[in-house]
């Protein structure tokens, strides 16, 4: 096999391989921090002190990264203390609810996804060729309802062989990330044990949903400096980069990593 082609570092025991989207597979984890911090700031800067701060990197990796939108905006205010009525999923912009300043993200979130260009981690495309290449099946599993056109719009969406988005979450009844029911989702249509699957993961939400749901091996991925932030939850492992988790194709195996 020419060094063209590595091969992935992973465990014996895994069969298939599940990716989070956004800071994982794609850089579209910038875009959603711009578009949260653009609904937030305008909105706590009507509060003082502590609850009236802007919206930052850590409030992003702690409180709003991975969930579903209303949930994010959920846990967000109660870090703050602060006091909104949820309201109802079709509030629109402003109308000073939770659900409201979730659908003004998105409105952002939108806009942004159509006028600016999709990138990839290219460490991270290497890496799910290489699990293809090994037998393995492949997965993205993300809380955004933007999955399908972001796929589409980087030409990743032939190397995923199912995807587990928030319109399935909504459609199937789950639960959404920090429970395990999107990664467990992912793997019984794979057709895989939890045991038997690695999830990739950038933010905190994520580790603790394949934690919780038992999975084989465990990597988070530190985009943001935020270390400390993701060996909390417990992954197996933390990279900068999925490119660090491929080896020569000179390599006889892919057992378990040291």
């Amino acid at each position: 096999m020419p060094d063209s082609a590595p091969i992935p570092h992973l465990p014996g025991s895994i069969r298939a391989c599940l990716f989070d989207l956004d800071g994982v597979i794609t850089k579209t984890d910038v875009q959603h921090r711009q578009a949260w911090k653009r609904t937030f700031d305008p909105f706590l800067g009507g509060y003082g002190g502590e609850a009236g701060r802007p919206f930052s990197l850590g409030d992003y990796v702690r409180h709003v990264d991975g969930m579903p939108r209303h949930a994010a905006v959920h846990h967000l205010l109660a870090s703050r203390n602060i006091p909104l009525p949820p309201g109802d999923s079709h509030d629109p912009p402003g109308r000073g609810s939770e659900h409201a300043l979730a659908n003004r993200k998105d409105e952002l979130l939108t806009r942004s996804l159509d006028d600016e260009l999709i990138e990839v981690y290219p460490g991270t495309i290497r890496f799910v060729h290489a699990v293809r290449r090994a037998g393995m099946r492949t997965a993205v599993v993300s809380a955004s309802s933007h999955c399908a056109q972001v796929l589409e719009a980087c030409g990743a969406d032939g190397l995923f062989d199912r995807r587990i988005d928030g319109h399935t979450v909504r459609e199937r009844g789950l639960r959404g990330k920090p429970a395990p029911d999107p990664y467990t989702e992912a793997a019984s249509e794979l057709r895989v044990a939890p045991g038997e699957a690695a999830v990739f993961e950038d933010g905190p939400t994520g580790i603790q949903a394949a934690v919780t749901g038992g999975f084989g091996w465990i990597v988070a991925i530190d985009r943001c400096d935020r270390r400390e932030d993701l060996t909390e939850p417990g992954p197996d492992l933390v990279v900068d980069d999925l490119a660090e988790l491929l080896r020569p194709s000179t390599a006889h195996d892919r057992r378990t990593p040291t």
